[in-house]
């Protein structure tokens, strides 16, 4: 697919450089801190992971979230599924770096959170897109390659999903002639998640 997107998912000046290890702490520090603001979901529901995964993370990346972990009930699970989720982890893990469970997590963790209504970044925790391109440069770099037309993921995972299927997703034989380009393609500005719940309750 040719590049439709002026923006790209190379690492912009300011983020983390994908290669070092420390981008670990920004990108699950990021998303632990999504699933602790969480008023309506328990950390392993909003993050499809069990309490021993989590657990596991912050030890590693975040460890100023060790004690929201551990006060978990020890009952505390993932959740159900929906009816893609498997398939997209599946997917995930297919392409991840190193077969690590920093890819595994994330995998559940992208899985659960592309089901949610914002760009991908702003469901994921990040500040931006440039945060969540860290991430896959640095975890999945074979979908970065993958994805070279820079579609936005949300868009990208299910086209994938739907072509692993056999299923004809698009009207358009190629994205050049479709009037949608600006749905797949268009520019994922606006505020991050905890940005606009603090400004939804007045704070």
């Amino acid at each position: 697919m040719s590049k439709l997107s002026a923006h790209s998912p190379a690492c912009a000046p300011d983020c983390t450089d994908p290669d070092d290890p420390a981008a670990d702490r920004m990108i699950f520090g990021r998303i632990l801190a999504l699933a602790a603001a969480d008023r309506a979901r328990t950390m392993p529901q909003t993050l499809a992971l069990t309490k021993a995964d989590l657990a596991e993370m912050a030890a590693r990346h975040a460890p100023h979230f060790a004690a929201a972990v551990a006060s978990l009930p020890i009952e505390a699970d993932a959740g159900e599924d929906a009816i893609e989720e498997a398939d997209l982890r599946a997917f995930l893990i297919d392409h991840g770096a190193r077969g690590t469970d920093e890819e595994r997590w994330l995998a559940a963790i992208l899985a659960r959170r592309s089901l949610e209504p914002n760009h991908l970044w702003q469901d994921m925790g990040f500040h931006d897109r440039g945060e969540l391109n860290t991430m896959f440069r640095r975890h999945f770099p074979a979908l970065v390659a993958l994805n070279a037309g820079d579609m936005k993921w949300k868009k990208f995972f299910y086209r994938q999903l739907c072509e692993r299927e056999g299923l004809m997703l698009c009207k358009s034989p190629n994205c050049e002639v479709c009037d949608d380009v600006e749905v797949c393609f268009g520019e994922e500005t606006g505020d991050p998640l905890a940005t606009l719940s603090r400004l939804a309750r007045g704070g």
